[in-house]
C-alpha cells in the first residue's frame, strides 16, 4: 500500500521523486484564464500546492493566493520561487483536513490539481466538505481532475460521473469538460471543472 502520510510526501521531495511537478503551470489553467469562462479574481486557496506553479499563475493574474501543502520542502520551494518572481502569494504548511477552524468561509475560490488525486478514496466526501466550508457564498472550486483508471497508487483516478456524484449535492456545475490541452503524458486523462457553491 502506498504511504500517503506527510512524512512520506516530504521524503519524495527530498529524494527528488516529485515527478508530478511539471515545472510550469498546467496548460488547461493557463488557457482558462484567457478564455471567456475565466473566473473572477478573488482570494484563492490552492490545495496541495507543491512548488507553487499553479498558485503563482493565478497570483500573476491578480488573485490573492494562499497555497497549502503539508510537505515542508514544497512550501520552502514555493516561497523561494514566489519571492524571486516578486509575487505576493502566501504559502503555508498545513494539512487541508485541518483548515476549517482557521479559514472557515475565507475564500472566493479553491484551486485543485494535484491534491484530490493523492488522498485515499475514503476521504473524498470529507474533501468536498472542506472545500465547501472554506468557500464564501457562491464561491467556486476550480479543478483539474485526473480521470484515468489508475486506482492502486497516486495519482488516483476517478470516473467523471463519480466526480459529479460527489460534488453536485453541494455545488452547481459551471464548467465540466474533458481537457483538450493537457500535457502530452496526461492527454485524455483530465477533466477541467468549475463548481460553484449552491445557495442554501
Amino acid at each position: 500500500m502506498t504511504d500517503l502520510t506527510a512524512d512520506a510526501w516530504e521524503k519524495r521531495y527530498q529524494e527528488g521523486q516529485d515527478r508530478w511537478d511539471l515545472g510550469c503551470p498546467a496548460p488547461p489553467f493557463i488557457n482558462l484564464l484567457s478564455s471567456a469562462q475565466a473566473p473572477k479574481a478573488g482570494r484563492m486557496a490552492v490545495f496541495g500546492c507543491g512548488s507553487g506553479q499553479d498558485a503563482m499563475l493565478f497570483s500573476t493574474a491578480g488573485f490573492d493566493v494562499v497555497g497549502f501543502d503539508f510537505a515542508p520542502s514544497a512550501i520552502e520551494r514555493a516561497r523561494a520561487t514566489s519571492k524571486a518572481r516578486e509575487l505576493d502569494a502566501q504559502f503555508l504548511q498545513r494539512d487541508i483536513f485541518e483548515l476549517e477552524s482557521e479559514f472557515l468561509n475565507s475564500f472566493d475560490c479553491v484551486l485543485e490539481h494535484t491534491c484530490f488525486c493523492t488522498i485515499d478514496a475514503t476521504l473524498r466526501p470529507q474533501y468536498v466538505q472542506v472545500v465547501k466550508n472554506l468557500l464564501r457564498p457562491k464561491g467556486q472550486l476550480i479543478a483539474l481532475f485526473f480521470t484515468h483508471r489508475q486506482a492502486d497508487a497516486p495519482p488516483f483516478g476517478i470516473k467523471p460521473q463519480a466526480i459529479l456524484d460527489l460534488f453536485t449535492p453541494h455545488f452547481d456545475i459551471i464548467l465540466f469538460k474533458a481537457a483538450k490541452d493537457s500535457i502530452a503524458s496526461h492527454k485524455g486523462e483530465e477533466h477541467l471543472a468549475i463548481f460553484q457553491v449552491r445557495s442554501s
